[in-house]
C-alpha cells in the first residue's frame, strides 16, 4: 500500500482533491482533523500546550479555547513552531497506527495523509510520494472569504506562516494546479491518481 502525502496551502483545493481520491478508493487520513481531536481530547497534549502558552489560551471552563490558541499560535513563526512541536508527534503516532490497521485489512492500495503541513512537519520523509495542490493566491483568497470563518487579514497571516507554494512545488513528486473549473480539477487529479496505480 502506497503512503501518499497530500498538501496545499489554505484555500488551494486540497480537501476537494482528497475527496476525489477517497471516491476512487483511497483511504484518507485527515491529519488536520486528527490534530483537532488531539487538542480537544488528549489531556497530556492539552497540559503541554497550557505549560507552553500559559492560561491565556483557556476559556471560562479551563478548557483550551481554539480561537484564543489560534490568536497566540498564528501570531508568528516561533509560536506556530512551538504549537506544532507539541501536536505533531501525536499526529505522527496516529498516522503510523492507522496505517498498520488499514494495511492489515488489505482493502486499499493507497493511504493518503491529507495535511496542510506535510513539509513543515517533516512528514514528507515518511511518504512514498507527496502531491502538492496549488492555486493562484487571488483564487485562494476568494475561496476562503466565501467559506467564511477567517478575515482576509487572518487568512494572509496564515499564508505567511506556511511555506511558499513555489518551494513545495519544487519538492513535490506530483503537482495539481487548481486554477480552473471543478471539471479541470477532477481531470488533473485523475491524471495524477492514475500514475500512482
Amino acid at each position: 500500500m502506497l503512503k501518499i502525502g497530500l498538501t496545499g496551502g489554505i484555500g488551494s483545493g486540497k480537501s476537494s482533491v482528497s475527496e476525489l481520491f477517497g471516491d476512487w478508493g483511497s483511504y484518507i487520513f485527515d491529519a488536520d482533523s486528527v490534530a483537532k481531536e488531539i487538542l480537544n481530547h488528549n489531556e497530556t497534549a492539552q497540559g503541554e500546550i497550557i505549560a507552553e502558552f500559559g492560561t491565556d489560551v483557556l476559556d471560562g471552563k479551563n478548557s483550551i479555547d481554539k480561537q484564543k490558541l489560534a490568536r497566540v499560535a498564528f501570531q508568528d513563526e516561533n509560536h506556530q513552531l512551538r504549537l506544532n512541536t507539541i501536536i505533531h508527534p501525536y499526529v505522527f503516532s496516529e498516522i503510523d497506527s492507522k496505517f498498520d490497521i488499514i494495511l492489515a485489512k488489505k482493502e486499499h492500495d493507497i493511504f493518503v495523509v491529507d495535511a496542510a503541513l506535510i513539509y513543515e512537519s517533516g512528514a514528507d520523509t515518511h511518504m512514498d510520494y507527496v502531491i502538492v495542490v496549488t492555486s493562484h493566491l487571488r483564487l485562494r483568497t476568494q475561496r476562503v472569504m466565501e467559506r467564511g470563518g477567517l478575515t482576509r487579514e487572518e487568512f494572509l497571516d496564515r499564508v505567511d506562516l506556511q511555506w511558499p507554494d513555489e518551494d513545495k512545488v519544487h519538492m513535490a513528486d506530483f503537482v495539481i494546479h487548481n486554477n480552473g473549473t471543478k471539471k479541470d480539477l477532477l481531470e488533473e487529479s485523475k491524471k495524477v491518481f492514475d500514475r500512482l496505480g
